[in-house]
């Protein structure tokens, strides 16, 4: 659809993906960055280790969560790093 998309890969146990939650992607200007740039956010469950969560960590080449793609419309993803911070989403989305 032209959009760009923000996958993120989490588990309830995985304490990283819990602070990155917290600092990074559930914050506001991260919020209204997204809803500007119309970022589609897919965020995958891993704490059951879901079999099809699996088979896509497997397919990124990540031994586990948690792990963060971008996909740019027209490109093929990019990982992002395993700690983020709000700024690195915003510019991500392409704010200022």
């Amino acid at each position: 659809a032209g959009k760009p998309v923000f996958v993120y890969m989490t588990a309830d146990w995985c304490l990283t993906c819990k602070v990155n939650e917290r600092v990074a992607i559930e914050r506001e200007e991260t919020r209204a960055a997204f809803g500007k740039a119309g970022v589609v956010v897919l965020r995958g469950d891993w704490t059951r280790r879901d079999p099809a969560i699996t088979r896509y960590l497997e397919a990124q080449e990540a031994a586990g969560v948690p792990l963060y793609v971008w996909y740019a419309p027209g490109s093929e993803g990019a990982k992002l790093p395993q700690v983020l911070t709000a700024d690195l989403l915003v510019s991500q989305a392409g704010a200022p």
